[in-house]
């Protein structure tokens, strides 16, 4: 028997005796929370504390009995598979460049990969990760930029290329499409759950679209413009509180509006201080209100309270800790937990909101 036959019968034997588990983790565990960046920085009272970042399949390590590892490590070592993670490492599984994402009812956390052409996977839960790549039966992702969790374990992704918003199931399987014919490039959307409304930022045509979940057209909002209730390239999109908040991107604001696309009120104006806006993208509402919103153009995260007024940024240009290169989305999750798609540092930074105003 050669090596290569060896291989395969020890790593089948080893699935049958012990069954690979996974347990999900965020590179901060051997990190004391006094030791973990917070923003602001002390002596100021800490707002926000860094737990982690998304990466890819190094987040997972093997669980499970103790008592295998080293025949598990040495089958895997001849094999040429990750003795950490158990996974090939000459796949390539981790982010290259995120743009958006969302944290499902199940607590999966979704990310769209330009780089990959895919959503990323993570089931912190049950310790599973998956890749999916396909938009529709037999046509992969050419560019997902938009996600939002549905009702049902649904997941809506729109894929700017293919002009559509793709429909999978809980599995990543493609179950439908919304807009095929009606988007010209279509970005970020939100999910309204009472009502069961996708809402739809078709950036070329500057322009919301409210959709069922069976993809019927209920509404058009707004025209190209910078007037109040008129977008100049919108993308990305949150539903908070009743509200649905657009990033108006090339007019450099947020547009606020009542869950049927009337407008209320606009934050944000451009300018170069410190909590002005030049190329808003991602945005995001927590518990309390507080608005999240991606500076993209000088890498920020600026954070407002629920009036609007300015209460502190994070970031600046980077790759350290609490520094981003070209970010993109920012999301929560009912754990108070900030994400941001670092899209040219290839990860996701996770930030705990700790409580307070801002």
């Amino acid at each position: 028997m050669g090596k290569g036959s060896l291989v395969v019968v020890l790593l089948l034997l080893l699935s049958a005796c012990a069954p690979i588990q996974h347990e999900m983790i965020l590179g901060t565990e051997r990190l004391k929370p006094s030791q973990r960046p917070v923003w602001p920085s002390l002596p100021e009272t800490p707002r926000y504390e860094y737990i982690g970042e998304l990466r890819g399949v190094t987040n997972f390590r093997i669980s499970g009995d103790e008592s295998l590892k080293t025949t598990r490590s040495w089958v895997y070592w001849l094999a040429g598979i990750d003795v950490d993670t158990g996974f090939d490492p000459e796949r390539n599984l981790n982010l290259q460049r995120p743009v958006s994402g969302c944290v499902d009812r199940n607590g999966r956390m979704l990310v769209t990969d330009m780089g990959h052409l895919a959503v990323f996977m993570f089931d912190p839960i049950k310790g599973e990760f998956a890749i999916w790549r396909n938009a529709l039966p037999g046509q992969p992702f050419l560019s997902p930029v938009g996600i939002a969790a549905g009702s049902d374990d649904e997941v809506f992704v729109a894929d700017s290329e293919l002009g559509l918003v793709a429909r999978l199931d809980a599995q990543g399987k493609p179950v439908g499409v919304i807009g095929r014919g009606e988007l010209k490039r279509p970005t970020g959307l939100a999910w309204n759950a009472e009502k069961r409304i996708l809402y739809v930022a078709d950036t070329a045509a500057d322009q919301i679209r409210l959709y069922d979940r069976e993809g019927k057209l209920l509404e058009i909002v707004g025209k190209g413009g910078d007037k109040d209730g008129e977008f100049n390239s919108p993308t990305h999109l949150a539903f908070a509180r009743n509200q649905l908040y657009i990033a108006d991107t090339l007019n450099a604001r947020i547009q606020i509006m009542d869950e049927e696309g009337n407008f209320i009120r606009t934050l944000g104006k451009r300018g170069r201080m410190m909590g002005d806006m030049s190329r808003p993208k991602g945005v995001a509402v927590d518990g309390e209100g507080n608005i999240y919103v991606v500076e993209s153009f000088y890498d920020h995260v600026l954070i407002f309270n629920r009036d609007g007024q300015f209460l502190m940024p994070i970031g600046g240009t980077g790759r350290r800790i609490g520094e981003f290169y070209l970010p993109n989305g920012v999301w929560l999750d009912l754990a108070g937990r900030v994400y941001v798609a670092d899209m040219f540092n290839g990860r996701v930074i996770i930030l705990q909101f700790l409580g307070g105003d801002g």
